[in-house]
């Protein structure tokens, strides 16, 4: 009964989005008060429905209900509960149902922390988002039904995917999925500016909060990804440019673009067109990601549930939605007007410059990853692009994005000069040049690449603590300054703290492969790896090996770590849970493998690493969230402004031409 429930509810769902839809974008455009009267509550019945049919499946997951498909496929009576929980999304079915729960949380967030909005604005945002889940729903219904009923009922499930069955599965999809589908908002705001006619200042202040936003979470959702595939794969590794890791960046790049496009669009009135791109295509991305891993067209680590039949639907979704949104934008885009100027030597131009230097490291992350699929579909044979082209091409594009992401924080609005930006950045290049290039001698060997890295990021924190500074010296009441302009330094030494973690580990990194026997040692990094002993254990459904591990330094034992070697009962895959001492400046690691002899002393593989500030790359991309987060909190984006007071005095009019002036 509970699976009949849920199914009921999506059926109605899909209903209310169509009708929403309609209505609120209809209303918003003619100005109908009673269709635009029906958006937030609308609104609100969508998000139930949706959380009804979300709480139905979670419900037969964790009841272990073998009778509905998608539960018999993915859960197991003998799984953890928290997992069975998480195995909601933890295949195909499922995780397009949580995509479609985390558009509707945004659509409810818009409608709760939009009122100072023009209701007319509202609507059409509101009314353009409920379209693309009604477009997700028909899918669900078509193709992809989570509630779907077998006749006959299996005594067990099939069990999650072992790989899944890790704590990164509860936080790590639902963080990223906010990410992506968050991107569903400024992309609303962009076509409702576009169908209204009027992309000014006040356009680009309701949008860039709820971008920051969405940023802030893809940025949480990459990090936690990175950190799970780290520690839970057994290889080390925390990026591979593997292509569902991709299809995450390239919203993420472009997101960058965007939310820096957005604030010269508000304090400038600048780059109107520019922005209305990138918000339609950093959507557009998080769209073509979900084709990329839903529609069985590559194959990587990440793609668990695939099926080829259902990419042609999502092909089909993706062309609708991006091509309507660029096609509206072509019969717009003529008519927008920026009457500003700018100096070749301005802020302006340095944020324009680290727009168009992101949009490119985004396109060639796509080239590599789009062009291995191009080649295969057109029978021209098998290519690979791995971390050598990703490193090789998109390493010296980043490097004049951190190097103008400073100098356009001090350059002036309108115009500057060159001896003036010298003047006042001297100081930072000298000590961060000198610093970056003297440190890596404490590491015991200089490289080019380590002290570059390192002086770049000096770079960024030597001049977003200076500028704080500043800001606290020269202004008489500097606890009014805007939390926005705290959160943007804040942010970008989160930057150049993953850029250390990064330049130090990709330096001085070291890992031994070895065969052990007990009482057996190897030295790497300066610590010593003994193994003691190995045990059997059994787990709630999987039988493990674990080793004991003795680890030392100076003679001195520090502590006893335990690799595992898994079996799970239902598949027989094995996994590796690798053992780690983690530290602010080093992590320790060291996985279990295989046996490899018998007899009285057995033989076991082992892969030991030290890996110097690692979790600097992920408390790095903590310092961003926090930042955007801060950023997107600010208490200016909650005020209703003048702009918006005389934009809703016109909720009525139909849309007019497009503004030729700036609205300040």
């Amino acid at each position: 009964m509970i699976p009949e429930i849920g199914h009921f509810s999506l059926i109605l769902s899909l209903f209310v989005a169509l009708a929403l839809g309609t209505l609120s974008v209809i209303g918003g455009q003619t100005g109908r008060r009673d269709w635009i009267a029906f958006t937030r509550p609308g609104t609100q019945v969508l998000w139930l429905l949706t959380a009804l049919a979300f709480g139905c499946l979670t419900y037969a997951f964790y009841t272990n209900d073998f009778s509905v498909s998608y539960v018999a496929q993915h859960s197991n009576s003998k799984l953890p509960g928290m997992y069975r929980i998480a195995g909601v999304w933890g295949g195909h079915e499922g995780s397009l149902l949580l995509w479609h729960f985390m558009l509707t949380c945004w659509m409810v967030g818009v409608s709760f922390f939009s009122r100072q909005l023009p209701d007319a604005m509202v609507a059409r945002v509101l009314g353009i988002v409920a379209l693309i889940a009604a477009g997700l729903l028909l899918f669900m219904r078509i193709t992809s039904n989570p509630f779907l009923r077998l006749s006959d009922i299996p005594a067990d499930g099939n069990d999650l995917n072992p790989l899944l069955q890790d704590p990164g599965l509860v936080f790590h999809p639902p963080m990223l999925y906010m990410g992506y589908v968050g991107f569903a908002v400024p992309f609303a705001f962009a076509i409702a500016a576009l169908l209204n006619g009027r992309l000014d200042a006040a356009w680009a202040r309701w949008s860039r909060p709820w971008a920051t936003a969405a940023w802030v979470f893809l940025t949480l959702g990459i990090a936690l990804g990175s950190w799970w595939a780290y520690y839970e794969l057994g290889w080390g590794g925390w990026w591979f440019w593997d292509p569902v890791e991709n299809a995450s960046f390239l919203p993420w790049l472009i997101g960058t673009a965007l939310i820096h496009s957005l604030a010269v669009t508000e304090k400038r009135g600048l780059f109107r067109n520019w922005t209305i791109v990138l918000a339609i295509t950093a959507f557009s991305l998080s769209l073509l990601g979900t084709f990329l891993v839903r529609s069985g067209v590559l194959t990587s680590v990440h793609a668990f549930a695939v099926d080829p039949k259902r990419g042609i639907f999502i092909l089909l979704f993706l062309f609708a939605v991006v091509g309507g949104s660029l096609t509206l934008f072509a019969l717009r885009a003529s008519k927008v007007r920026s009457s500003g100027a700018f100096a070749l030597v301005s802020r302006e131009s340095f944020l324009l410059a680290n727009n168009v230097l992101l949009a490119t490291a985004a396109a060639t992350v796509l080239l590599g990853t789009v062009y291995p699929l191009l080649i295969d579909a057109l029978n021209l044979g098998k290519l690979s692009v791995g971390p050598p082209y990703f490193n090789a091409v998109f390493v010296p594009i980043m490097v004049p994005v951190l190097v103008f992401m400073v100098v356009g924080s001090f350059a002036r609005w309108k115009n500057d000069s060159v001896p003036v930006l010298l003047k006042k950045l001297r100081l930072v290049a000298a000590l961060s040049v000198l610093l970056g290039c003297s440190l890596p001698l404490l590491a015991g060997t200089w490289s080019a690449s380590t002290a570059m890295g390192l002086s770049l990021a000096l770079w960024i924190v030597l001049s977003s603590l200076l500028q704080m500074y500043q800001q606290m010296r020269d202004t008489v009441r500097w606890q009014s300054t805007p939390v926005s302009f705290w959160g943007m330094h804040l942010a970008h030494i989160g930057i150049a703290v993953t850029a250390v973690g990064i330049t130090m580990v990709t330096g001085y990194e070291t890992e031994k492969d070895v065969r052990m026997v007990l009482g057996d040692t190897v030295e790497v990094g300066g610590y010593t790896f003994r193994l003691t002993g190995i045990r059997q254990a059994q787990g709630p459904n999987y039988h493990a090996d674990i080793g004991d591990v003795e680890l030392s330094q100076g003679g001195k034992v520090l502590k006893v770590l335990h690799p595992e070697k898994r079996t799970y009962l239902s598949s027989a895959m094995p996994m590796t849970e690798a053992a780690i001492d983690s530290g602010i400046t080093r992590d320790v690691y060291v996985s279990l493998g295989e046996r490899l002899e018998g007899g009285d002393n057995p033989a076991w593989a082992m892969r030991v690493y030290h890996k110097p500030f690692i979790n600097w790359i992920w408390g790095g991309a903590l310092l961003m969230a926090l930042g955007g987060g801060m950023a997107a909190l600010d208490r200016r984006y909650r005020k209703k402004r003048t702009a918006s007071a005389a934009a809703s005095a016109s909720v009525n009019a139909p849309p007019a031409p497009l503004a030729e002036g700036v609205t300040a």
